[in-house]
């Protein structure tokens, strides 16, 4: 297995240094280093204002100098100085790293268990009304745009019903209070989706030979679903999960800009804003580097659910 993953880590090199050129000549293609200098500088910088503010973030060396020290910085994980404020884009990513992580793993848990938990209701009573009303409500759930679903779950459980603070965070044991409406919403948005993909995993598994050859020899439909069908079915799960990675960081600046929450979301835009390019390359990098990370956990957990899978 040791093996097997370092060289997944190898496959992974090519892969983090396109999204660095990408990032890097998407730069230039938007806006000129000079022309940024003078949009962050204010009205009539001079000449060598200019020159000492390209020169203090390396912006006055040549591309191929830039791009090197850039790749460097960047797999040495030394992510330098934003371009606006000049301030160590480390510290930001601290402050707001674990903020959105905690979001991040309560959305995911959650997540997992409510899909989960309601697939395998409505696998249950496959064939019956409730399959069948619980489908329709699935496509009804997808059919809403995620903006929807933030205003109106702000509207009804934030200001009707006051279950949470429509806007804000605090740090400490009383962060559940500010991220509870939030998680809520990122939840039952995905909950559509995730629900019929794994029915149709889970019905996929129940018509198969050795679930017939359970329920030949009395074992009962609820110890079928939880001990034998539910195990199989991991597999896909698995990689499904994997998947949602990506849309998980991209709601979580949704979430984060409507809610007032100060993580990682919140850093990103207000780079994007403010075109801070130096944060975005590096939360961009740091993106890319746990997406790769969680594929290959993915792989490892697939040996662990299923001794049929072997990591060589």
């Amino acid at each position: 297995m040791a093996r097997y993953v370092v060289r997944r880590i190898l496959y992974a090199v090519p892969i983090l240094l396109g999204v660095v050129l990408i990032t890097f000549f998407l730069f230039y293609i938007v806006i000129s280093p000079q022309q940024m200098a003078r949009r962050q500088l204010g009205k009539n910088p001079t000449d060598e204002q200019v020159h000492q503010w390209l020169h203090q973030r390396g912006y006055d060396k040549p591309v191929v100098l830039q791009f090197k020290d850039h790749v460097v910085d960047l797999f040495l994980f030394r992510f330098g100085n934003s371009d606006v404020t000049n301030e160590p884009i480390w510290k930001r990513i601290k402050e707001g790293g674990p903020v959105s992580a905690q979001l991040s793993l309560l959305l995911l848990i959650g997540g997992l268990i409510g899909s989960i938990s309601v697939s395998l209701f409505v696998a249950y009573y496959r064939g019956t009304y409730i399959d069948y009303w619980g489908m329709f409500l699935c496509v009804l759930m997808m059919s809403i745009v995620y903006i929807v679903w933030v205003v109106a779950g702000q509207y009804l459980l934030g200001k009707i019903l006051k279950y949470s603070p429509l806007v804000g965070y605090r740090e400490g044991w009383t962060s559940w209070h500010f991220l509870m409406l939030p998680v809520v919403i990122g939840i039952l948005q995905g909950l559509g989706s995730s629900v019929r993909f794994y029915r149709t995993v889970m019905l996929d598994e129940m018509n198969l030979d050795y679930v017939r050859t359970a329920r030949a020899k009395g074992v009962s439909e609820v110890a079928i679903l939880f001990k034998h069908v539910l195990k199989n079915a991991m597999t896909p799960i698995l990689t499904s999960t994997v998947s949602i990675i990506p849309q998980l960081i991209l709601g979580n600046l949704v979430l984060e800009s409507f809610f007032g929450i100060p993580g990682l979301g919140g850093i990103t835009v207000d780079a994007v804003n403010s075109q801070d390019f130096a944060t975005v390359r590096a939360i961009t990098f740091l993106g890319a580097v746990l997406y790769i990370a969680g594929l290959i956990l993915t792989d490892v957990s697939y040996a662990l659910f299923d001794p049929r899978v072997r990591l060589e």
